[in-house]
């Protein structure tokens, strides 16, 4: 009877830590909400679905294991903890969705116990799938993806009799040039394909190569049907024009490419069985004992549960009422307006500019400054400065790295630069020579934070979190200069134009920004 009420008294406080978890994430998961939206990310709707039919799928063989409460809970569960500081601090949504996905498996395996939560293995792993990734990847392996797709579709076109030629993301044939934008990078079909592969290969009783086999195949296949995507929008052009690359037939062409590469990965199923005919393996039962149930929880094992579930309990408390009771960002403010920065400078002159509410209000700043300067000789340099005084999750410096391939730029070399800021020394920022059909641009960016010059945005959250934890800071600016290139323009000549430019403006920017 004792040990029924700790049962219970176990089972009480499992469900608080549960309330206490969605307090936690709620502000995380409207936005995850709101990441759906996106046509991107549409398929993540359904991976929930599927997890809850896993589930239920191995429902009898959950239920019929004893729950065997394990102090290994306390691992997940402390990382999540540790995720959730890191996120919460660095401003970065995936690591908070990570944090609630570990103290999940956490507080389950407190509870349940590591051989009853084994049964569900999968399905937990498989709800990672919902979880849109960090926008620096997305955008990174959209732009290696968009490039690929390009160069093998301009291959496909000129194997057909097509002239074709590819610069950058812009295919040339000719009568016409198409670009190739973000949407047809093929990244919003490898992911849910890939979830696709893997959830097959779970449940296609095979050898684990062929399951192997299964999954990587995904990228390839991606890869090859996009790109036959691309080719065709440039065979059908001349005869439906525009139309052909956008509205109906653009998102139709999607679904389509889609259900074939979906088509593919079940062909590619029942080949691998009918070349490779190997008897299939069945799973290896449950051990069981000679009466046929389930194995019993270890000795060492504290059946009641009572104690670990008390001290996931104590531990999210805690974590909910530091999180709530303190401010680990002091709001620091600039130590002049931007709107004061000198218009002139040197030989330059600048012409200010404003941006519209809908960047505003996604960007979130406290304080910009965008202007366009122009020497005697005619050459521009457009000057971008961004301040938070506070960075939170969704409002902290983007970079330039995800922002402008995202309007068709192709950064065509990037890396760093060493940048002579007037009589200070010199310090490390980034350079990209970017180009978009014609244009050719060259740019330098780096992000003044609280004392530091960083160039990478995992810097940039680490610091983030240490910071709030020892100064209660987090404010921080990013700066951004762009010189557009003439025609036969080097790159050396538009180089020295953005250091010139920069070791007159960096001492007079130093005076605005906070120490």
């Amino acid at each position: 009877m004792e040990l029924h009420k700790q049962q219970k008294y176990s089972l009480m406080l499992s469900a608080l830590c549960g309330c206490l978890g969605i307090w936690l994430f709620i502000p995380a998961f409207t936005y995850l909400l709101s990441r759906w939206d996106k046509e991107d990310f549409n398929y993540c709707y359904l991976i929930p679905v599927v997890v809850l039919y896993l589930i239920w799928q191995k429902r009898s063989e959950f239920l019929s294991m004893p729950s065997c409460p394990s102090w290994q809970g306390i691992v997940p569960l402390g990382a999540g903890i540790i995720l959730f500081w890191l996120g919460e601090l660095g401003g970065e949504y995936f690591t908070l969705y990570l944090s609630c996905w570990a103290l999940t498996v956490g507080l389950l395996l407190l509870y349940c116990g590591r051989r009853k939560l084994k049964t569900i293995a999968f399905p937990l792993f498989f709800s990672l799938a919902m979880f849109p990734p960090p926008a620096v990847v997305f955008d990174n392996v959209s732009l290696r993806l968009k490039l690929i797709s390009s160069q093998v579709g301009v291959k496909m076109l000129q194997l057909m009799g097509y002239s074709a030629f590819r610069e950058g993301n812009v295919i040339d044939l000719g009568f016409t040039q198409l670009q190739v934008v973000d949407a047809c990078s093929g990244l919003r079909y490898l992911i849910p394909l890939l979830a696709l592969g893997i959830l097959i290969a779970s449940q296609h009783r095979t050898t684990w190569w062929k399951r192997g086999i299964l999954i990587v195949s995904t990228v390839p296949l991606t890869v090859i049907t996009n790109s036959l995507r691309i080719a065709s929008v440039g065979m059908l052009f001349p005869m439906f024009g525009p139309a052909v690359a956008e509205g109906f037939f653009h998102d139709f062409s999607g679904w389509l490419i889609f259900m074939v590469s979906l088509a593919l990965l079940l062909g590619e199923v029942w080949l691998l069985d009918k070349v490779f005919k190997i008897r299939n393996q069945k799973p290896e039962a449950r051990s069981q004992n000679s009466n046929g149930k389930s194995e019993a929880c270890d000795v060492s094992c504290d059946s009641s549960g009572a104690a670990p579930a008390l001290a996931a309990f104590v531990l999210l408390l805690v974590t909910v009422g530091v999180s709530q009771s303190v401010d680990f960002r002091e709001k620091v403010p600039l130590s002049r307006p931007l709107r004061e920065f000198p218009v002139a400078i040197g030989d330059w002159q600048g012409t200010r500019s404003s941006m519209g509410e809908e960047y505003l209000n996604v960007l979130h700043l406290t304080d910009y400054l965008l202007a366009d300067y122009r020497n005697s000789k005619g050459n521009t340099i457009n000057l971008y400065v961004a301040y938070n005084s506070s960075q939170r999750k969704g409002e902290s410096s983007h970079s330039p790295g995800t922002c402008l391939p995202g309007s068709g730029w192709v950064f065509q070399d990037s890396g760093n630069a060493r940048l002579q800021t007037g009589n200070g020394p010199p310090i490390t920022v980034n350079r990209a020579y970017m180009l978009k059909n014609d244009e050719r641009q060259l740019m330098f960016y780096w992000f003044p934070q609280r004392g530091r010059i960083l160039t990478d945005m995992v810097q940039l959250k680490l610091y983030a979190f240490w910071d709030a934890l020892t100064r209660q800071r987090t404010d921080g600016a990013l700066v951004r200069l762009i010189t557009p290139m003439a025609r036969n323009e080097s790159l050396e000549a538009a180089e020295q134009r953005l250091q010139g430019f920069a070791r007159q403006a960096t001492p007079m920017l130093d005076t605005f920004l906070p120490k």
